[in-house]
């Protein structure tokens, strides 16, 4: 109980806590602290829940929550238009510089995209081909320009996990006997939601900061990442694969940590997400 306590003393609240990470960052932390969330009009099962409050990206504005709640740790899970959401980042930047708050983003490895020959560590310079990544990249650049105390950038790779969207559509691709896509050349890592909010809680308890890059400590190929998943998900139907090549050669996505070490019971290994669909 003592420890309940000592963490309690902090307000957080996640921005998109009706995604599918935000939800399970939110049920990781709801035990031990103060926890608010915003949901999405879609999700109308959190219209009852007084910790949660709508928000519309296009419509809403975020520093009514922000007044309401108080919180001392601001967690960006959001989804939704880019430009949007670098216009909620500028007031967010702004409220944790004025109010002397941490800020937890959760960005992507895509900010590494254009970077097709090797892994990508915490002190490498950002660069994307995509718009997603250039997108991460202006958030992250604006984050950077505060306090180096106050922000936590968590760079992630592809997210698996029972309840996530990626086996959740492997599952039913499976099921209407609609092709599944694999990139036989892509080499990346991976992780778990639940790995990840654990990883979460374990920042925000320790007060730690900077730039993490929250991916297992191994590389997989795509293909077989994907294959040895459905081997796992024992499926009734025999899956369809469509094997997309995207350049001849391998290519990396793939987010190692270096510099920013999290304990080893915190660190992943891609067997581990196998291990965990078959339970």
């Amino acid at each position: 109980m003592q420890e309940k306590a000592k963490e309690s003393k902090h307000r957080i609240l996640i921005i998109g806590a009706s995604g599918f990470l935000g939800g399970s960052i939110y049920k990781e932390l709801c035990s031990y602290f103060r926890t608010f969330g915003t949901y999405n009009i879609s999700h109308k099962a959190f219209e009852k829940n007084k910790h949660f409050f709508q928000y519309n990206i296009e419509e809403d504005d975020i520093y009514e929550i922000l007044d309401i709640v108080k919180p001392t740790i601001i967690i960006s899970a959001l989804r939704g238009d880019f430009s949007k959401q670098v216009l909620v980042h500028q007031h967010l930047t702004e409220y944790v510089f004025t109010n002397k708050v941490k800020l937890l983003f959760l960005s992507s490895a895509n900010v590494f995209d254009a970077y097709i020959k090797y892994p990508s560590y915490e002190q490498d310079k950002t660069y994307s081909n995509s718009i997603y990544g250039h997108f991460k990249i202006k958030i992250e650049n604006m984050l950077l320009r505060l306090p180096k105390k106050q922000i936590a950038i968590l760079r992630l790779p592809m997210v698996f996990g029972a309840q996530s969207p990626r086996v959740q559509e492997i599952v039913q691709f499976a099921k209407d006997k609609e092709p599944i896509e694999v990139f036989p050349n892509l080499i990346m890592n991976v992780t778990t939601d639940y790995k990840v909010t654990q990883q979460i809680h374990y920042i925000i308890n320790r007060n730690k900061y900077g730039v993490f890059h929250l991916g297992s400590n191994d590389l997989v190929h795509h293909e077989d990442f994907i294959k040895e998943i459905i081997v796992s998900l024992e499926l009734k139907n025999t899956p369809i694969y469509k094997r997309v090549y995207t350049t001849n050669d391998d290519r990396y996505l793939a987010v190692l940590p270096k510099f920013n070490k999290l304990p080893k019971h915190l660190q992943i290994k891609s067997q581990d997400i196998l291990t965990e669909l078959k339970i």
